[in-house]
């Protein structure tokens, strides 16, 4: 979890990470946005999903952003939304959302690793598509 705070909204934000595994059974939506309320998280990435929509699903206090790949999705508190800019999914493990600040914006970034038994090419593409990511906005 990362404690953020938020100068447009004048408020502490709370930035969580999620494996998940599958939101494909029916109800699983709901559940976990229930979960993120009772944690209380302001902005959320989450992995394996296995998801089979695209685009934004609202789910209890909870937007669910999901891009094509349906392995990597964001979800951002209902009350923050107005705030996001863009949502871009780069790929299944890389996705990042730009949030308009009062003096700047910001930047959260979504990512997945392959694991260490993964193929030395599948950790070398991943490092360099998120390394080109990083230099676009550097």
């Amino acid at each position: 979890m990362i404690l953020w705070y938020d100068l447009k909204n004048e408020k502490e934000m709370i930035f969580g990470t999620w494996n998940v595994r599958s939101l494909y059974r029916a109800g699983s939506v709901t559940a976990a946005a229930r979960e993120l309320a009772r944690c209380k998280l302001d902005l959320v990435g989450v992995q394996e999903v296995r998801w089979d929509k695209v685009g934004t699903v609202r789910a209890g206090d909870y937007n669910f952003f999901c891009g094509k790949e349906k392995k990597i999705i964001n979800w951002e508190h209902h009350t923050i939304v107005s705030a996001v800019k863009r949502v871009q999914f780069v790929s299944d493990r890389v996705s990042y959302i730009v949030r308009r600040g009062r003096w700047y914006n910001t930047i959260v970034s979504n990512v997945n690793a392959p694991s260490e038994e993964k193929s030395d090419y599948s950790k070398d593409s991943f490092y360099e598509e998120l390394e080109q990511v990083l230099d676009h906005f550097s």
